[in-house]
């Protein structure tokens, strides 16, 4: 593997089943020998949601919104929401209940 790689754009088509939505990874786990760092563009659309769902980060989390509308409630915080231009980071093991409002396309990288 090279030292670069290079990915200048989202691609639904090239996206695969994730825990919920789907994913197209820009850097899997493991890759380059750092098992803790990946990201990736997450899908999802609130038809594929049970409604609020409970999460909890496995890693430390940055994401960045390109495309639709979240609602996150953190277990220990106020909620919040996520539109277009928005950015959050997570700790890891922190637990929130998220909410899919909007087809949503997510910029996140895993730390």
């Amino acid at each position: 593997m090279s030292d670069f790689t290079s990915n200048s754009s989202f691609d639904r088509s090239a996206a695969e089943p994730f825990e919920v939505g789907t994913v197209q990874w820009t850097r899997r786990p493991g890759e380059g020998d750092r098992e803790a760092l990946a990201s990736g563009f997450w899908f999802i659309t609130p038809e594929e949601t049970p409604g609020p769902m409970r999460v909890v980060g496995h890693a430390d989390e940055t994401v960045y919104i390109i495309e639709g509308h979240l609602r996150v409630e953190p277990e220990n915080g106020d909620a919040f929401e996520l539109t277009p231009g928005s950015v959050a980071t997570f700790n890891k093991d922190t637990a929130a209940l998220w909410t899919v409002l909007a087809p949503t396309v997510e910029f996140f990288v895993y730390s």
